[in-house]
């Protein structure tokens, strides 16, 4: 059986973790500062744009277990940062929500880390910034076994 060899210098996976990599460096590199980690800040981004998620919601929309988001909801609700119902208000979900604090927080860290993708896409002009946008969401739909959501042009 022959062994199938990926050659690094021309994989397209391996471009693509090694950009993942520089971006979550650098991302947490500018909102070390501001005492948070890409998951406050992602956190905080989901409820700012969909207010009342539950738990779970955020979770999978930050890529870390329930256990985790829980422990980072628990201590962003001590700090005044999210606000929940002490009572579910339908089923077992607590939504959750941005205080005025967490919103200033999340404009602080959302100017720092556009700042981040600005510095990685500095080369591209708009076109291409759209045309690289295009081409990641179509890799993460074929992935997923999803049609593209992008229509030819």
């Amino acid at each position: 059986m022959r062994q199938e060899r990926i050659d690094l210098d021309s994989s397209v996976g391996y471009v693509l973790k090694e950009a993942a990599s520089a971006l979550r460096l650098a991302m947490e590199d500018a909102l070390r500062p501001l005492g948070m980690t890409i998951t406050h800040y992602s956190c905080l981004e989901l409820l700012a744009q969909r207010p009342g998620l539950s738990n779970s919601e955020l979770a999978r929309g930050t890529f870390v277990t329930r256990q985790s988001m829980n422990t980072l909801l628990q201590q962003l609700e001590r700090d005044g940062i999210v606000s929940r119902p002490a009572t579910p208000t339908s089923g077992r979900v607590l939504p959750t929500t941005l205080t005025d604090a967490g919103r200033r927080q999340r404009e602080q860290a959302s100017a720092a880390v556009r700042e981040v993708e600005l510095r990685m896409t500095r080369d591209l002009d708009e076109a291409g910034r759209a045309a690289a946008f295009r081409l990641l969401r179509g890799m993460v739909a074929a992935l997923r076994d999803q049609p593209s959501t992008d229509a030819t042009d």
